[in-house]
């Protein structure tokens, strides 16, 4: 069996994960300071070699009031990402976000620390 990471079709996914971090670090929280992705709303990022994409990511509490709106901020800015074909973001409750899963650097940055 061969590591898929060393393989070159996994060579171009790879690639493109870090343009898609980068991207999702361009989209902020509405209420905290700090975007998506280090804000641990972001629960998974699949890339497969055609291009689609499929994020998996939270809100900090369900009556957020950019439920509505935010997936679909995600989507275009992923989809502005080069080699990115489709990007969807499925929005999931489990498990539920807390604080607790904020870097060190993030809870100095946010004064909770």
């Amino acid at each position: 069996m061969t590591d898929q990471a060393t393989t070159p079709a996994a060579a171009p996914a790879a690639d493109l994960r870090e343009g898609i971090v980068a991207a999702l670090r361009t989209v902020y929280d509405p209420e905290i300071p700090v975007n998506i992705y280090d804000l641990g709303l972001v629960y998974g990022i699949d890339v497969r070699d055609d291009g689609r994409v499929d994020v998996r990511m939270t809100l900090t509490a369900p009556g957020c009031p950019v439920a509505g709106s935010l997936p679909g901020e995600v989507e275009e800015r992923l989809e502005e990402v080069a080699g990115v074909r489709e990007a969807n973001v499925e929005l999931v409750w489990e498990p539920t976000w807390s604080p607790e899963v904020l870097s060190e650097d993030v809870k100095l940055q946010l004064g909770l620390i």
